[in-house]
């Protein structure tokens, strides 16, 4: 009886401990990585994405601020499922309010807030599991919650950008097609302007592509005449709104007003850095100083859109070679007010093409903001139903209750002397310093990826699908990710923390020369993309595992609750910082240069090992040598 006793209590945490990780590191997910894809998809620059994502990460910064308040106030168990709900409702406000005309600002608000109530969640589920599961409970499903986190990444960086995907093909007009094709003989003259019968040929909405044959000759041509054929495309299509003009800082009546930062700090740095490191000029000149024929392709919209309707049309190589692009116009935007006006693609040969080629190109028009509204009403309703079930399914353990023994203000007062003795410890400059900087490389690298493989070749990308990101980055690289860090669990319960420490912040470093390889060569293949997203993730999850000792090392004594959640407070905080700045260092320098300077970052990470006091046999499994 006794062992059937002891059988039934560990049974019954696997109705609530997989659900409630998954539900903890969903939120997490969506706030860090799916938002920065869909903000990428819809027209967002890099720099804007990075700076006001990295903001997301400030309510797991200071997380152990208000933690006091989640044991005073109301139960563990509330807390969970409160927080549940609210987050369901806050990414139903995201899914709504997508379409409007002010979306940036107001998902952000509400994914702000989505990521104050995940923080706090996380407070009440992690406090909730070591009230409902005695010692050895808790041992065993430690590794439970672990892999139901990662489940939830997987689903979120995977899944998740796998539907917006699909719902991105499938919902707008037909795709629009055109060619273009090299030739050796004399070019004739490019007509800019369909007739309207071409143009009402289609009774439904649909895209017209001008000369659906476009044949440019290989005779290169000098870098002016390129430059003239670009800044026509380039203005007209500004002129006429199909290509967003930049705001600036100035009041509405367009009078720039700079800040006092911009003035003297953000611009004179900027300017700096794209004058000595910043992307080289992306037109390839041959040794006669001459660069690659180019044409204009027209697109014409045969039907006006409905008042406040945005249509969007993303063009790319679908198939046949390489030496024909897309140099500007590959995104634009079509509206009631601009709908029946030409929008021009400059096409371009590659200078050192002579023989016959073509290539096809396809334009995708689908709804990206209905695609996305919908995959966040998915979310909803998925918390929704969590929300509900965990009403019923939480235990109530008879130790969740609000503290009675002390008030707020002994609460306070308590955590106020734990927080003062975090930075009286030895050596808790290097310790703060090593959680500030231990990442650094992957701060920013983590930001960018997404933004790197969703760009067009031409903009120094992969010009991969929504899809295939999902796939290449959430699936296999967050697969990667896990086995990195089982292995290195399993390495440092060997010989120890201090032995793998090097090995470990080798691999959380040198692996980002995977991504300089993709920006360097731009393969094509999927797999050569797949394996190098995998090789970088696997050694960060391997190098991730001494991090996450050292911080339980160096938490460990008196108040280790306390200093643990300081240490993740810094820890949130290094990813934060950089992250902020990462998309106007990649806008300076571009993706290659970018790369490299990620990798130039692995200095500081490298250079505070040899000051960290760790004791060698921290780490290694009792019975083990």
């Amino acid at each position: 009886m006794i062992k059937n006793s002891q059988q039934g209590n560990l049974k019954k945490p696997w109705t609530w401990i997989p659900s409630l990780y998954f539900a903890q590191g969903l939120p997490y997910v969506i706030a860090m990585t799916v938002v920065v894809i869909m903000y990428k998809r819809l027209g967002i620059s890099n720099t804007d994405i990075t700076l006001y994502t990295s903001w997301l990460y400030l309510p797991w910064v200071i997380k152990p601020f208000w933690s006091p308040f989640v044991d005073v106030l109301k139960t563990k168990r509330w807390w969970i499922i409160t927080m549940q709900l609210l987050i369901g409702a806050g990414l139903a406000g995201v899914g709504f309010l997508i379409p409007a005309p002010f979306f940036f600002q107001a998902t952000l608000a509400l994914l702000w807030l989505i990521a104050f109530s995940s923080a706090t969640h996380d407070i009440a589920a992690d406090g909730f599991y070591m009230l409902a599961l005695d010692s050895s409970q808790q041992s065993f499903f430690v590794g439970i919650r672990s892999t139901f986190y990662r489940l939830a990444m997987i689903t979120g960086q995977g899944l998740l950008i796998i539907i917006a995907g699909s719902l991105e093909s499938l919902t707008g007009l037909e795709p629009v097609h055109f060619s273009v094709q090299s030739s050796t003989s004399p070019q004739t003259e490019i007509i800019l302007q369909p007739d309207n019968s071409i143009l009402s040929q289609n009774k439904e909405m649909a895209f017209v592509a001008f000369p659906s044959r476009l044949v440019l000759n290989t005779q290169n041509i000098t870098p002016d005449s390129l430059k003239r054929i670009k800044n026509f495309a380039l203005d007209e299509n500004r002129k006429n709104g199909f290509i967003a003009t930049e705001q600036t800082n100035g009041v509405q009546s367009g009078v720039k007003t700079d800040s006092w930062w911009t003035k003297f700090i953000s611009s004179p740095l900027g300017n700096f850095i794209k004058d000595h490191f910043g992307k080289p000029n992306t037109d390839k000149i041959g040794l006669n100083g001459r660069v690659g024929n180019a044409g204009i392709v027209t697109v014409r919209l045969n039907r006006q859109p409905g008042q406040g309707e945005t249509v969007v049309l993303n063009s790319h190589l679908s198939e046949g070679d390489k030496s024909i692009s897309i140099i500007s116009g590959d995104r634009l935007v079509f509206t009631s007010e601009n709908w029946d006006k030409p929008a021009y693609q400059v096409v371009q040969l590659d200078y050192k093409l002579k023989e016959q080629v073509s290539s096809e190109f396809r334009g995708i028009s689908g709804n990206l903001r209905l695609a996305w509204s919908i995959t966040f009403f998915i979310l909803a309703g998925f918390f929704l139903l969590i929300f509900i079930y965990h009403r019923f399914a939480l235990p109530h353990p008879s130790g969740d209750h609000p503290s009675e023994t002390h008030s707020a203000g002994d609460v306070f007062r308590e955590f106020g002397a734990a927080f003062a003795s975090f930075f009286q410890k030895e050596g808790a400059g290097i310790a703060i310093a090593f959680l500030l900087l231990y990442r650094l490389g992957e701060a920013m690298l983590v930001k960018m990826a997404p933004p790197f493989l969703l760009d067009a070749r031409e903009l120094g990308g992969l010009g991969l699908t929504t899809g295939q990101v999902g796939w290449v980055y959430g699936t296999v690289g967050v697969i990667s990710l896990t086995i990195g860090g089982i292995i290195g669990g399993i390495a440092a319960s060997r010989k120890g923390l201090k032995f793998w420490i090097w090995p470990m912040a080798l691999c959380i470093t040198l692996p980002h020369i995977s991504y300089l390889y993709l920006s360097w060569f731009t393969p094509e293949s999927l797999i050569l993309v797949n394996i190098a997203v995998a090789v970088e993730l696997f050694g960060y999850g391997f190098g991730f595992t001494a991090f996450m000792l050292y911080m339980i090392y160096f938490a460990d004594g008196n108040h280790k609750t306390a200093h643990y959640a300081i240490c993740t407070g810094f820890m949130a905080l290094g990813m934060m910082l950089p992250g902020m700045v990462a998309g106007w260092l990649q806008d300076l320098l571009g993706y290659n240069h970018f790369f490299i300077w990620i990798l130039i970052c692995a200095i500081p990470t490298l250079a505070l090992i040899p000051f960290l006091k760790i004791d060698k046999d921290y780490g290694i499994k009792k019975g083990d040598s």
